[in-house]
């Protein structure tokens, strides 16, 4: 979905051009197709980052106390940015 979203993303700003001025911007942003396809995107995009994240902390991190630490600071860093993109794209709406 990532990669289908960027070529989508970077075919419409071919064909369309980017948007111009800041209306131009918000109206693209408030559009209700966009705005869930760019929070899918980015819920993909957290998932990819927790799958390869985790991967390389089981890894690498062997004792199970600091993994637990480990993974625990990435899960929260990761709800914590989740958390702020939905405000951000629900405040564009």
């Amino acid at each position: 979905y990532i990669a289908i979203f960027i070529v989508a993303a970077s075919l419409s700003l071919l064909v369309n051009g980017p948007p111009e001025n800041y209306q131009a911007w918000k109206h693209l942003w408030a559009t209700p197709l966009f705005n869930l396809a760019t929070s899918l995107f980015i819920a993909a995009l957290l998932l990819h980052a927790w799958v390869g994240i985790r991967d390389i902390v089981l890894d690498y991190i062997h004792p199970p106390a600091l993994r637990f630490i480990v993974l625990s600071l990435l899960i929260g860093a990761l709800l914590g940015c989740a958390l702020w993109s939905a405000r951000i794209l629900i405040h564009v709406l």
